[in-house]
């Protein structure tokens, strides 16, 4: 679930991608995987691809929230839990740090650079 979306936002360009192992410390999901875009378009096209592929794979999308303001969008696979930030709304909400006692995923081998 969580390598898919990373290829799938990968594939459409998002940019600072990463993964978070939030299952120690949070009752919501096991992995957040955050990632951002410059533009609307981009944000929605990330999303787009995301879900997508989440459902040829046969996860369910159990809810997508923010899709209308485009700035932050949130998708919710039950497990993993998708940010698609707006360059701006990342660094305003700095989920990174927020969520800073989590490890780091090592998804270098599912983004292609």
């Amino acid at each position: 679930m969580l390598e898919i979306a990373v290829k799938a936002a990968d594939s459409k360009r998002a940019e600072d991608i990463m993964a978070l192992e939030v299952k120690e410390i949070s009752l919501l999901a096991d992995y957040f995987l955050i990632c951002s875009a410059n533009t609307d378009r981009q944000i929605s096209a990330i999303v787009d691809a995301i879900i997508e592929e989440e459902q040829k794979a046969k996860v369910q999308i159990r809810r997508v929230e923010g899709k209308d303001g485009g700035k932050w969008i949130l998708i919710d696979l039950g497990d993993v839990i998708v940010h698609v930030f707006s360059t701006s709304e990342r660094a305003f909400y700095n989920l990174e740090k927020l969520w800073s006692d989590a490890p780091l995923v090592a998804i270098s081998d599912w983004i292609d650079e």
